[in-house]
């Protein structure tokens, strides 16, 4: 049997990694997968106190409880304790008790993650104790970074404050210690973006600093993290819950991912909450906003019992969260490649004249291709075909 040439090898890994970036983090995705189990629904309001251990959250990374809650601590290199809720809700009100983590690079989320990865976020960053910053995905869609919006929020890191995102069909209003500083209306979010599929709750610190992350990540982060300076903690005191809907589970019915396709067994799916909303009006005009974050599917937000992550190699992570701001130059070669093949600035792979046609792939999968050849892995090509 003959071995592949470059030329297919390179352009077999370019259809390959089309289907990749389409993947997700979630382990299964009702709109991709018509096996997926049924969400277990609250179906009712719960307020947890987190100097013990709660039945409602599983435990991720050994976080530890103490008199003022659970705390989420950083200490070194991979570390990213969090809690998971062991229920979805179909709209709703929570509430959340914290005191955020300092240290530059250290990232504090609280995260609502459903899923066909729809989100709404909470993140505040160790390096700026004065500001949190507010932000929503919908169905995992990382086509813009331009989502994200800084709120006013001093000394997040020497005290409690209560955090809220109350969540309908109609807006997201997120609150703190009771005021609203953002709203989001499903008819001002990006097209087919807002959050309308059932939520678990995730919680807990990583750090976006690490240097195992990419350029974008930790740039977002506010910098590399020194775990010299650690250990750092996150603490949540408490949490407040209320399933606006109710029933024992929810359950998708076909691939739209709309609040209306969304069923409660035994139950109903209450789209307009329980009339205790806050005024979206009270909510001031966005002023400061984010065009740089993670991957909607790192730290908090990621789901360790996936069956999919992407290479830990450009483009499938520094592509995704290199800020808007930032370009990336196109190469005109790289090491590894054969001797007188070169890349346009357009991303074409040209092969020395007289050899085969040009194969129009992306720069980036020839950047995956000579990476793993300077790694030294063996991939079992010749030039002939």
């Amino acid at each position: 049997m003959k071995t592949a040439s470059l030329s297919s090898l390179l352009l077999t890994i370019a259809l390959v990694s089309k289907k990749a970036l389409a993947q997700t983090y979630s382990t299964c995705n009702p709109l991709t997968s018509g096996s997926c189990p049924a969400d277990p629904a609250l179906g009712k309001s719960i307020n947890v106190d987190f100097t013990s251990s709660s039945t409602y959250f599983t435990p991720q990374g050994n976080p530890t409880y103490g008199a003022n809650g659970v705390s989420f601590t950083i200490a070194k290199s991979g570390d990213s304790p969090q809690l998971i809720s062991t229920f979805y809700i179909m709209f709703g009100h929570v509430e959340y008790v914290i005191q955020a983590a300092p240290g530059t690079g250290i990232v504090s989320s609280a995260v609502l993650q459903s899923d066909d990865l729809d989100e709404i976020d909470w993140e505040w960053l160790g390096a700026d104790d004065g500001q949190v910053q507010s932000n929503y995905f919908g169905k995992g869609q990382t086509t813009t970074y331009n989502r994200g919006a800084f709120h006013p929020d001093p000394s997040n890191q020497n005290g409690f404050h209560t955090y809220t995102i109350d969540w309908t069909a109609d807006q997201i209003v997120w609150s703190i210690d009771g005021t609203p500083v953002r709203t989001l209306t499903q008819a001002s979010a990006e097209a087919g973006q807002y959050p309308q599929t059932p939520m678990q709750i995730k919680v807990g610190a990583w750090s976006g600093g690490d240097s195992s992350n990419q350029p974008g990540t930790i740039q977002w982060a506010g910098g590399p993290t020194n775990y010299g300076a650690g250990p750092y903690s996150m603490i949540m005191k408490s949490i407040a819950v209320t399933d606006y809907s109710t029933g024992t589970q929810y359950t998708y019915s076909g691939t739209s991912g709309s609040w209306q396709s969304i069923q409660a067994v035994g139950g109903t799916v209450n789209s307009g909450g329980n009339g205790a909303s806050p005024a979206g009006s009270a909510a001031p005009a966005v002023t400061s906003t984010s065009n740089g974050a993670p991957m909607p599917f790192e730290g908090t937000h990621s789901d360790s019992s996936s069956t999919f992550s992407p290479p830990s190699i450009y483009p499938w992570v520094a592509g995704a969260t290199t800020l808007q701001t930032s370009t990336v130059a196109e190469p005109t070669t790289y090491a590894g490649l054969p001797s007188g093949w070169t890349v346009t600035s357009s991303g074409k792979v040209i092969p020395p004249s007289g050899a085969a046609s040009v194969i129009d792939i992306p720069y980036r999968v020839v950047y995956l291709v000579t990476s793993c050849l300077a790694a030294g892995f063996v991939l079992g090509f010749s030039g002939g075909s």
